[in-house]
């Protein structure tokens, strides 16, 4: 007897009425009639608004939250989660027009990412955001463009550390990165600082991403804090931020387990009076922009067609990779799996089936759904994929094969 398949994580935060999804407080059968045509991907706010709702309740009241835009950077979701947070996190210039177009203090927007011209810089330092520089060659750079600016330029160190969060879906710092300067070169780099009066603001230290695991984040975040510590004693002048980075990462796949959030604020509170002693007057930020707004959206198609091959039932949609690379596969799994997906307009009925979902594009990576049991569905259903707030949309090949481009809503 095979032992039975991991499920997926419950999800619960959209309601089902009359077997049919409800998103933005209606149906997602009124909803796909409101936006006009599929696929399209659908943020509901009041799904934005809990999530900021539960960090703010788990989290010490002093921790500082900011919203990094790359997650997510349709506008009217940046400008939602702008009323919400305390600051935004960009990483292009394109970012960056959007950033500025909300009410955030420019002074709370920061600039990470390597590779900036020197027409992001430029505007950066004109507008008085913080630029998170990644190598020494950047810094110098800024220091140029400030004084033809006659500015000040604001800036932070961002830290590649000696360490890397354990289990995070992508690993941004400990060994060799394209990312941050490395943590021993970081003194010269301060004492530099100084000499070219920049305007020092602090620390940017970033290990991972995507992390389910409570006790790696918290050990992370010990580290980062004594890393910090150490650092400010070279420091030019007083370390006014320290932006701890993020990771907090959602279930995606079967067999996850969501993370305990409640434990990571249990250890940040118990973490705090240290810091706030070592570090006094440092504004400690935490930066997020998956664990913001993924499980906050979907994307909706279609079924064009029903089809049958050798005894396997294939649902043809009209969206697919192009619309949502990652729910494919093929944004980063060594191993393909599953999103969450469900017919939207069809969540609960008794009658299932095992079903394939594809796209319309001439390839075999073209699959949104690999063999799932899934409601007995018919020409017309929608099809809803789960988890898709982030990293969807402007992840993906939209202009591969020239199919239309899907559209976006909040709601």
């Amino acid at each position: 007897m095979s032992a039975p398949r991991p499920q997926h994580a419950p999800l619960t935060q959209f309601d089902v009425r009359d077997n049919c999804l409800q998103i933005g407080g209606m149906p997602l059968t009124r909803l796909a009639q409101r936006v006009g045509s599929t696929p399209f991907y659908a943020y509901d706010r009041e799904r934005l608004n809990q999530r900021v709702a539960l960090l703010r309740e788990h989290l010490p009241p002093e921790i500082h939250l900011h919203y990094a835009m790359k997650a997510n950077p349709m506008p009217a979701v940046v400008q939602h989660m702008a009323s919400l947070v305390d600051g935004i996190d960009i990483a292009s210039g394109g970012e960056q027009r959007v950033a500025l177009d909300t009410p955030t203090d420019p002074g709370d927007i920061s600039f990470a990412g390597p590779g900036k011209s020197d027409a992001d810089l430029r505007c950066a330092t004109a507008a008085g955001i913080v630029l998170n520089m990644e190598s020494e060659a950047e810094m110098e750079r800024i220091a140029v463009i400030g004084t033809q600016l006659g500015i000040q330029p604001k800036v932070a160190v961002r830290v590649n550390p000696d360490f890397e969060l354990k289990s995070s879906g992508m690993k941004m710092g400990g060994g060799p990165k394209q990312f941050g300067v490395d943590a021993e070169r970081v003194p010269e780099m301060l004492a530099r600082i100084g000499a070219l009066g920049l305007g020092f603001q602090g620390f940017h230290i970033y290990s991972g991403s995507q992390n389910l695991k409570a006790t790696s984040i918290q050990e992370a975040h010990e580290k980062t804090f004594a890393l910090a510590i150490r650092l400010a004693a070279d420091a030019p002048s007083p370390v006014l931020t320290l932006n701890i980075g993020g990771g907090f990462g959602i279930p995606y796949f079967p067999g996850e387990e969501r993370l305990d959030l409640a434990a990571v604020g249990e250890n940040l509170k118990r973490l705090m009076p240290e810091v706030k002693r070592q570090l006094p007057g440092t504004q400690i930020v935490i930066e997020l922009g998956r664990y913001l707004v993924a499980e906050a959206g979907i994307y909706v198609s279609r079924i064009i067609e029903r089809k049958v091959s050798r005894g396997q039932v294939y649902l043809v949609t009209d969206g697919g990779l192009h619309h949502h690379l990652a729910a494919s596969g093929n944004f980063g799994q060594v191993i393909r799996k599953n999103y969450p997906v469900v017919i939207g307009n069809r969540v609960t009925s008794a009658e299932q089936e095992n079903v394939s979902v594809i796209g319309p594009l001439c390839t075999p990576l073209d699959l949104l759904a690999d063999r799932m049991d899934l409601s007995k569905a018919e020409v017309g259903d929608l099809v809803v994929v789960f988890q898709s707030g982030a990293y969807g949309l402007t992840a993906s090949p939209t202009a591969f094969l020239s199919h239309p481009v899907a559209l976006e809503v909040l709601v």
